[in-house]
């Protein structure tokens, strides 16, 4: 406890710094509120407006994790499909990196002409950002595996289904929790471009209607809200990565300890 409280506190003072900065800054030079609103402001709009943001933050939230948990099965799906095909390997793995040379931006209003301005357009908006991530960095943790130890467990006569589960899986799995945080963290970006694009609800339309009435205390509660939401599911996958891979590393740390002590 005390432990993790002395890793937090650089961040937490240099996030007092940086509010201080900002609330004390625009009072010093007067900056209109419609540019930058004071700290004070924004936060107070955020307790004024509580259950109104608390409505659009469940919907962008529900966007995001739903756009991200169909990106995390097909992104998988589609690793496991490039690792166990040669032909995936030369064809699909290079189309989905190629991809990602289109901008999204400009394939979102496509996404809004398919699903139309419900919630199919947002989560299809947030696949399209998450989809990359996690199925690269699963399909190289895939190669990433060591080949003497697929190479023993063949001699110990492993089938390819215990060297998939037993050797490949493991391998590939940090690779998927890097894909995963890095999607986490954009899933909040996707769904709030779809909600720019077209919605009744969600931060990202409270944000531009804020927008188009000069509020922008409101603009920046709704953004710092965002901010707060990307974080939250980044920390979770962080959390999640720590309680799968914890056991895993603390045997490895044990191997290395007892290959230490044989060479003392």
């Amino acid at each position: 406890m005390k432990s993790s409280l002395a890793k937090s506190t650089p961040v937490l003072v240099f996030v007092l710094l940086l509010a201080a900065i900002w609330e004390a800054g625009t009072t010093f030079f007067d900056i209109p509120h419609y540019i930058i609103p004071k700290l004070s402001d924004v936060l107070l709009s955020i307790w004024d407006n509580g259950r109104l943001l608390g409505k659009h933050f469940a919907v962008t939230l529900g966007e995001a994790l739903l756009g991200l948990g169909i990106s995390a099965v097909f992104g998988t799906l589609a690793a496991v499909w490039i690792e166990s095909s040669g032909l995936a390997k030369k064809t699909i793995y290079p189309l989905i990196v190629a991809s990602q040379t289109i901008p999204i931006i400009a394939l979102s209003p496509i996404m809004v002409m398919w699903f139309g301005y419900e919630i199919g357009s947002k989560v299809a908006v947030v696949i399209l950002f998450t989809f990359f991530p996690i199925a690269v960095n699963t399909a190289d943790g895939f190669r990433a595996a060591d080949p003497d130890i697929g190479e023993l467990m063949r001699t110990m006569g492993a089938g390819k289904r215990q060297l998939f589960l037993k050797w490949k899986i493991p391998s590939a799995l940090p690779g998927f929790f890097t894909g995963l945080k890095m999607a986490a963290a954009i899933s909040v970006g996707g769904a709030t471009l779809g909600e720019w694009l077209g919605g009744e609800s969600g931060l990202g339309m409270y944000t531009k209607r804020s927008s188009n009435l000069l509020r922008g205390e409101a603009v920046f509660s709704g953004v710092l809200l965002l901010s707060l939401m990307g974080i939250v599911l980044f920390l979770s996958v962080q959390w999640a990565e720590r309680a799968i891979l914890a056991p895993r590393r603390s045997l490895k740390n044990k191997d290395s300890q007892c290959e230490r002590g044989k060479l003392l």
